[in-house]
């Protein structure tokens, strides 16, 4: 079992690493973080749906089952993610891309991972947090592809950070918080496990204050245009380019 375990992990590296390839020989022209930002976008795609799928169709339901034995599709999951997160971290070691508490966020996730994927249990909740905080990933990565493309002071912009602010408001912390007094509360889930889902909740704050700053800049930003353009003489606002 635990072989197969770690073929399907190793099967998931190559994969992300050949995606990663494929995109680095597709666009020459770009840096290689655009390549690595398309593998990030395409396994947020596809965990998030997979993960959702899992917590509420397939079951078992993470608020009520926390430490039960893994299901095979949870353990598909569970090695389709690992090997990303290797790949990223290892990325982000190489080219420094990326702070401290993300490379801590992805150490966390590798760590409970592969605890989850030895005990053969507790990939329940393992898969709700992996929903809760992957389902803003797609978000942010389209966030960034705007600004590479200078198409970022738009509506779209605008769009992309409000459902981003609002998810992770939504999800990351409120319902991170559910499932993390669900766990704490198992009798079931062992307390290294227990641990680790407080430390990945303490890093969404961490992120969460990053954001915070972030929203209250942007509004106070538009709110500053708005009051000017609403201050000039209505024959001023829209100057002809010269």
């Amino acid at each position: 079992m635990l072989f197969f375990v770690i073929l399907q992990v190793l099967c998931s590296l190559l994969i992300w690493l050949s995606l990663y390839s494929g995109f680095r020989f597709w666009q020459k022209h770009r840096p290689s973080e655009w390549s690595c930002r398309l593998v990030t976008l395409a396994h947020g795609l596809i965990v998030t749906f997979l993960s959702g799928y899992i917590a509420l169709v397939d079951g078992p339901w993470p608020l009520t089952h926390a430490g039960d034995p893994n299901t095979a599709l949870q353990v598909c999951l569970m090695c389709l993610t690992l090997g990303y997160f290797l790949f990223d971290l290892s990325w982000c070691i190489c080219f420094g891309s990326e702070g401290d508490l993300m490379l801590f966020h992805h150490m966390l996730s590798v760590a409970g991972l592969v605890l989850v994927l030895l005990l053969g249990e507790s990939a329940t909740e393992i898969n709700a947090v992996l929903f809760v905080s992957e389902i803003t990933n797609p978000l942010l990565q389209a966030r960034w592809f705007l600004r590479e493309m200078g198409r970022y002071p738009s509506l779209a912009g605008d769009m992309v950070d409000f459902l981003f602010v609002a998810l992770f408001v939504v999800l990351r912390i409120v319902g991170g918080a559910w499932i993390m007094c669900v766990v704490m509360a198992s009798t079931r889930t062992i307390w290294v496990l227990k641990m680790g889902v407080l430390a990945m909740y303490l890093v969404s704050l961490g992120f969460m204050l990053d954001i915070s700053r972030f929203a209250r800049k942007k509004v106070m930003k538009k709110y500053s245009a708005w009051k000017t353009g609403r201050e000039l003489p209505k024959s001023n606002r829209h100057l002809p380019m010269c």
